[in-house]
């Protein structure tokens, strides 16, 4: 699948959720949900290609794997909370959709304090 086809699927979803909205709203949120997730595990297939590629980078510059696995790792916590936030948002709850954004970002930072505390021994490294 392309981009072209991902684009055309979501589409549809919306025009046919928009058009059973006047008959029962619900079904509208389940055909928006199951397109969700059909384009959400096709994504995830994509990443197979990224794990590759962040390998061949890793073998050409001596890169710490903690660094890389740090790295999907805020990629896969962003994606699924903006996908859920979405979805919660669409549905008419977006008060839940912002706390799944807002705790995204926590983990997100959360992940990231390793890397932080490196980045700072080697500044201090470099200063003294």
């Amino acid at each position: 699948m392309t981009v072209v086809t991902i684009a055309v699927t979501g589409i549809i979803a919306v025009i046919l959720a928009v058009s059973l909205k006047g008959v029962k709203g619900e079904y509208g949120t389940y055909v928006v949900m199951a397109a969700g997730l059909l384009i959400f595990f096709y994504g995830l297939g994509k990443l197979t290609s990224i794990l590759d590629t962040m390998k061949e980078i890793q073998s050409y510059i001596k890169i710490n794997n903690i660094y890389l696995s740090t790295l999907v790792k805020m990629i896969g916590i962003t994606y699924i909370a903006e996908f859920a936030a979405g979805i919660c948002k669409d549905a008419g709850y977006g008060a839940v959709g912002t706390q799944i954004e807002i705790f995204g970002k926590l983990s997100v930072l959360a992940v990231s304090m390793p890397i932080l505390l490196a980045l700072i021994e080697t500044l201090q490294v470099f200063v003294s």
